[in-house]
């Protein structure tokens, strides 16, 4: 039992100020809302776009990519196992890039036709890199201290300036 409760210290542990909440609402969100989507508007943004950007199995993937979007997306918006959901959106977002963003440097992206080059590219892929960052943030510094993560933390006696409030 106490390598799981270590397990689980480090996966909630965060010395990060109150201000990381800022950073969780908005990647939070934003994956939540797009994930949501995808089911919403399934064509556009879902089963549709995943079948034009060419990935196999478009059905399977575009649900699997929505549902991760939404758990992963509610648990950093509540700062409750914040690392732990920032890395299928760490590579969620890589996976983006490489397969929806980078074909327009060379012009053969199935998804944005007539776009190509460097500054095409840095305006399509403006939303993916800043969910990456923000996602790679919460996966080094953690939850901050307005989070259930911090609560959790707290509960274990853990050192005072790790549940800063």
């Amino acid at each position: 039992m106490t390598q799981l409760s270590a397990w689980s210290t480090r996966l909630t542990a965060t010395t990060a100020p109150r201000a990381v909440v800022l950073i969780r609402l908005y990647v939070g969100l934003v994956f939540l809302v797009e994930g949501i989507l995808k089911f919403l508007r399934e064509h556009t943004l879902g089963t549709g776009r995943f079948d034009k950007a060419g990935i196999p199995a478009p059905d399977f993937f575009a649900a699997l990519d929505g549902v991760f979007e939404i758990l992963c997306g509610a648990l950093i918006l509540a700062g409750l196992l914040t690392r732990l959901a920032a890395v299928p959106m760490v590579v969620d977002m890589l996976g983006a890039l490489l397969i929806t963003k980078v074909p327009i440097l060379w012009g053969g992206s199935g998804l944005f036709h007539g776009e190509s080059g460097w500054w095409d590219f840095a305006h399509e892929a403006r939303l993916d890199f800043a969910q990456l960052c923000g996602s790679l943030f919460l996966l080094i510094v953690g939850a901050g201290a307005w989070s259930v993560d911090a609560r959790l933390g707290s509960g274990r006696g853990r050192s005072a300036g790790s549940a800063r409030r």
